[in-house]
């Protein structure tokens, strides 16, 4: 059984206590897919700040990665159930006008060949 099918609410909601790692997933739920470079430059947070961050959320088995080359995307674990998924709905819905402007501002950076040649 992998970790996205034995979490536990507990584990869950001490992952998402965290703004930033809030933040983190409902950006990556909502985009499916974004690398290291893409949520420090939508968040205005620095590097190792959203590493650390993602390193707790990929802990909890709430994301996991995949390496394309240089890059590292992160997205929502394969399998999640779906009372996590609700969470996460929840969870942008509450926050909706943040998330919304972390989408803007992603948008500003282009599409991903763009972002990677100007930021990653």
């Amino acid at each position: 059984m992998g970790k996205a099918a034995s979490l536990h609410a507990l584990q869950v909601f001490k992952c998402l206590s965290d703004e930033t790692r809030l933040m983190l997933v409902l950006l990556i739920a909502k985009e499916q897919s974004l690398c290291v470079c893409e949520m420090t430059y939508a968040l205005e947070e620095s590097q190792p700040k959203v590493s650390r961050h993602l390193a707790q959320l990929r802990q909890c088995g709430l994301l996991s990665d995949q390496r394309e080359g240089q890059w590292v995307h992160y997205r929502l674990a394969a399998q999640l159930p779906e009372w996590v998924l609700e969470i996460i709905r929840a969870g942008a819905q509450g926050s909706a006008l943040r998330l919304e402007a972390l989408g803007q501002r992603l948008e500003k950076m282009g599409d991903r060949p763009t972002r990677r040649a100007a930021l990653c």
